[in-house]
């Protein structure tokens, strides 16, 4: 989270050091940390008991209750918590949900589907989480500019 956010800050935001805000940084961060990684990595385990093996069709079934199912609420959650961090009032933070969630949702389903087959079906459980984190730093570079986008 931290890395795909100095990339939004960096390359996409074009800030340079000096306008770099370090405190946003720290934020991703924390929020990978204590939100993204624990909840992410237990997605992954629950996902491997209520559809065990690794066949192609497990694969697929995995994917698909991934991004049908926990894509879109974890998504929804990680805007609310960058709304609430980054210090909106309840209201400013539904109306900044409502403009920025259809988006960052078919973005992520532009991203996210092959890379879930590929990774429930080659991937061992143990490793998934490191995976999704490799492919995660555009992801993440992109929800650090879009939820930081006020």
């Amino acid at each position: 989270m931290g890395a795909g956010d100095v990339i939004a800050q960096q390359l996409v935001e074009r800030r340079g050091l000096r306008e770099h805000q370090g405190p946003r940084t720290l934020k991703m961060m924390a929020i990978g940390f204590c939100f993204v990684g624990p909840v992410v990595g237990s997605w992954y385990k629950i996902l491997d008991r209520l559809i065990p093996g690794s066949s192609k069709v497990v694969a697929v079934k995995k994917m698909v209750l991934d991004q049908g199912a926990f894509a879109p609420c974890f998504l929804g959650c990680f805007l609310a918590i960058t709304g609430a961090t980054n210090g909106l009032s309840v209201e400013e933070n539904w109306s900044k949900i409502q403009q920025d969630y259809t988006d960052a949702l078919m973005t992520n389903y532009c991203i996210w589907p092959p890379v879930q087959i590929a990774n429930f079906y080659f991937v061992p459980l143990k490793h998934r989480l490191a995976v999704v984190q490799c492919v995660a730093i555009v992801w993440n570079c992109y929800l650090s500019w879009k939820a930081n986008r006020l």
